[in-house]
């Protein structure tokens, strides 16, 4: 750790359970999720109390997200090259237009 996260044990510990998030997504542990939460709820740390509370809404489907190897992500990519060509024409052609810019852009 950095002379910055020494100096402030609040955020050395944000820093920490970021950090086990983070590898949690990056290894697929998602059997640690329960853990997890009940360590950063014991340290008390306002910046994660909202992110938690959204994991426990719906937990089944947090810990397949951080288990499971499929993801959405060439999906949500195209949608958001969509959504960017889109915005680009907005008042300046008609649907057939954009229809093939989208179906040409790659």
């Amino acid at each position: 750790m950095d002379a910055l996260t020494t100096a402030c044990p609040p955020l050395a510990r944000l820093y920490d359970q970021v950090r086990a998030f983070a590898d949690m997504m990056v290894n697929r542990h998602g059997h640690h999720l329960e853990r997890w939460m009940a360590t950063a709820d014991a340290d008390e740390l306002p910046e994660l109390r909202s992110f938690i509370t959204g994991l426990r809404r719906d937990l089944d489907a947090a810990r397949a997200g951080l288990t499971m190897p499929y993801s959405s992500g060439p999906v949500e990519g195209h949608v958001n090259r969509i959504k960017m060509l889109k915005r680009q024409m907005y008042g300046r052609a008609n649907p057939d237009l954009l229809r093939k810019r989208v179906l040409l852009a790659d």
